[in-house]
This record gives structure tokens, C-alpha cells and sequence, in this order.
């Protein structure tokens, strides 16, 4: 039996490659497949910021570890894991105030 831990990863990678490859490298995200994973994906998270049309290019720029221009999914995972501690830090501050 797979732990959630476990189906969560698998949907991380899963997901990962659903976007990536669509052009060029098969392993990476163009900025065009990222921003279709950003809005495929997060919208929910991404709706106040979306108003501003810089924030795919502010986003693969605060990726794009090594700097060529694509994010691999090292990278792609340190957006997943920085949204989900800032999503937990928000839910620990709304518990404290109940």
C-alpha cells in the first residue's frame, strides 16, 4: 500500500512532466510551461499576483538556480516547498487565533 507521502510525490513528479517538455528540453519548464503550470495548477494561490503580468518572469528568475533560462524540477521543487511552508506558516496562525 503507497503512503500519502508517497502519492503526493508521485503527483509532484507527475505533474512536473504533464507540463514540461511541450517544447524544447522534456526534462525542464520553458517559461511558456510554467506559466501554464502556475495556472493550471496554483491559480488558487497565484490569483492576487496574477494581476501583475511580470510575475511568471519574477518567478522563473527566483527559480532558475543555474540560469538557463528553463527550471528543472530541483528547481521546480523549491516553489512546491516554499508554498507549502508559507500555505502551513498561514494555517498555524489561523489556528492560534481560534
Amino acid at each position: 500500500m503507497v503512503s500519502e507521502l508517497e502519492q503526493a510525490m508521485e503527483s509532484l513528479i507527475q505533474v512536473f512532466h504533464t507540463y514540461s517538455g511541450r517544447e524544447g528540453d522534456k526534462y525542464k519548464l520553458s517559461k511558456a510551461e510554467m506559466k501554464l503550470l502556475l495556472q493550471g495548477e496554483l491559480g488558487f494561490f497565484l490569483t492576487q499576483s496574477s494581476k501583475d503580468p511580470n510575475t511568471v518572469d519574477q518567478i522563473m528568475r527566483d527559480l532558475d538556480e543555474n540560469k538557463d533560462g528553463e527550471v528543472d524540477f530541483q528547481e521546480f521543487v523549491v516553489l512546491v516547498a516554499s508554498l507549502t511552508v508559507a500555505c502551513n506558516d498561514f494555517f498555524v496562525e489561523q489556528l492560534k487565533k481560534q
